[in-house]
Order: structure tokens, then sequence, then C-alpha cells
């Protein structure tokens, strides 16, 4: 493939927040081309929702990295009707996450809203923006090459 990263491979970051600029820093790197989708005009992202993204995303993988916004679950709705590779919305696996309920209510049928991953990366203890982004990209690369992301040997 002489480095070139694979057609189409896209990584959408949703919410504008330290996690997503770590996102958009490093996943270039690993082949992906970057997007930032923010629904609020105030954050400047350029892109505020799918239906501006006019390009087959059959091979995105979309990562919300704030669960706490209010439009979180009108983004994951319009983001499971695209013919998304993945979704996948940080946060703690101990809870439930409040995008459940916010897509219910928005009347998406159960089967679509598991879809969602939840949580989204390896399991490394992240903490910082820097250690959650290596983490879901880690997971995403994993999971794009059909690995479990465990250690070698096990």
């Amino acid at each position: 493939m002489n480095g070139e990263a694979p057609a189409g491979r896209v990584l959408v970051a949703v919410f504008d927040s330290p996690v997503a600029g770590v996102l958009l820093r490093w996943a270039p790197e690993l082949g992906f081309r970057t997007v930032l989708l923010d629904p609020d005009p105030a954050r400047g992202a350029g892109v505020l929702g799918f239906a501006d993204l006019g390009e087959d995303l059959s091979d995105a993988d979309v990562v919300v990295t704030d669960h706490h916004r209010p439009e979180l679950g009108e983004v994951l709705r319009d983001a499971l009707a695209r013919p998304v590779r993945w979704v996948g919305v940080m946060g703690n696996p101990r809870h439930e996450g409040p995008h459940v309920a916010a897509l219910a209510a928005l009347g998406v049928p159960p089967g679509e809203v598991a879809r969602v991953h939840r949580p989204i990366g390896l399991d490394i203890g992240s903490r910082t923006p820097a250690e959650i982004a290596l983490s879901t990209l880690a997971g995403l690369l994993a999971d794009r090459n059909g690995r479990s992301g465990a250690p070698h040997g096990r």
C-alpha cells in the first residue's frame, strides 16, 4: 500500500473536545482522513451535522467524544441513519450510557441503539485526553483488523 490510507477510511470525531483534538492530530498517522463534527456553530467546527457530509461514509468510524452534550441523541440518530462502519460513545462502562435513553426518546429502534459501542477503545486505564485517544485509536485498529486487542500470546 506504500503507506497510503485505504480509500474512504474516515474518522469522524463528534463534538469539539480535548479528546477530539488529539484524535484529529494522531489519526492521519494511522491512515484516517479526519472530520470534526460539532452541531454548535459557535464552536466553529465547520461540519455541523451528518447531512453536511455528502460523501460515502460506509468505511467511516464515528467517535462521540462527549456524552454530556444535549445534542447527543440527535447526532447519534443521524449517524446511525448513515451506512457508517462503526459508531462509539466514550463513557464509563459501569453505568448505562445517556445515549440509550436519548435514542429511545427519539424513537430509534433498540436494534439500532445496540449498534453503538460503549465503552470505546482498549482497557488501558485511560484518564487523560491523549490516553483516551490512544486507547480509542488502538481499539478501532483492532476492530478493523479483526483482532481482540489483547496482548500477544494471550
